[in-house]
């Protein structure tokens, strides 16, 4: 069985998140969408919120599971069988760092493949720092997040 990890802050999910999510559930047998708990950031949304968010949004994937992590990811890929690490490119200033995190993670588990999903060019302008940004500022983000997102947004930003 082929096990993929779809690691991310997830700080919200957007649009580009769920794509990224969908195709890539199709390459493998099952995907975890793996929730970084990064003390070094001061999310928006708890971890709870994020992981209850992503599991609402792919309820209806039968093959995407949803779990939060601290720590190294091979660590985590190791937990939980997974060989397969899922990553998407926005644009060409993302391949520097993130083929030296593949890079780091190869050197720490060399059973460890990275495979990179382009970014459908609708979703390439969307980061969660953006979304957050304009969301803040009363701005329209329903072409960047679910609708399930913005519910949670609009919670956060009453």
């Amino acid at each position: 069985m082929k096990i993929g990890v779809y690691p991310g802050s997830f700080d919200p999910a957007t649009l580009g998140h769920l794509d990224i999510i969908k195709r890539s559930a199709k390459l493998v047998d099952k995907l975890i969408v793996g929730v970084l708990h990064n003390r070094a950031k001061n999310p928006l949304f708890t971890i709870e919120e994020r992981v209850n968010l992503l599991k609402e949004l792919t309820e209806d994937m039968g093959n995407v599971e949803v779990d939060s992590f601290s720590g190294l990811l091979v660590d985590f890929l190791k937990e939980k069988n997974a060989e397969i690490i899922v990553r998407g490119f926005r644009a060409v200033s993302d391949f520097e760092y993130e083929l030296q995190i593949a890079q780091t993670n190869y050197s720490l588990d060399n059973s460890v493949e990275t495979i990179c999903l382009i970014t459908r060019v609708e979703y390439s302008f969307l980061s969660a720092s953006v979304v957050k940004e304009v969301a803040m500022y009363g701005g329209d983000i329903s072409n960047m997040v679910p609708e399930k997102t913005i519910e949670y947004m609009k919670r956060k930003f009453q």
